[in-house]
């Protein structure tokens, strides 16, 4: 095998960006998207989550709603602004049934919370996957 060829990126398979504050939910849930056959991306917050769509667009979006700087709902704000849009997969550790309604109603393919649950998540995942 060519050292190029162990480099490559493979743009076959879906990417899934997850955007979370919380270092362990993201390592976690990259895990279980790169398992279930998908690639992952992770980021720390909605800015530079917004600012990789500048070269890198991914096919689904795991979003945290309570982060620092720049929350979900911001964050999905700016993502109906693409001629495109990305689904998104909302997920929260402070679940209100305001910020469910006004997740869904921004768009959201679904709101989970937290601690999610794995085969939740990807059945969600792939729902979302299949509206593209």
């Amino acid at each position: 095998m060519h050292a190029a060829s162990l480099f490559a990126v493979d743009t076959q398979r879906p990417l899934i960006a997850i955007v979370d504050d919380e270092e362990s939910v993201r390592r976690a849930i990259s895990r279980l998207i790169v398992s279930a056959g998908f690639r992952a991306r992770a980021f720390a917050g909605g800015s530079t989550f917004l600012s990789s769509l500048q070269t890198e667009r991914p096919d689904c979006v795991v979003l945290d709603l309570h982060m620092p700087e720049m929350n979900g709902f911001e964050v999905q704000e700016q993502l109906r602004k693409f001629p495109h849009p990305v689904p998104v997969v909302v997920i929260t550790g402070h679940h209100t049934a305001e910020a469910r309604q006004r997740a869904l109603e921004a768009g959201a393919v679904d709101y989970l919370r937290k601690p999610v649950d794995d085969e939740a998540l990807l059945g969600v995942v792939s729902r979302a996957l299949a509206q593209v």
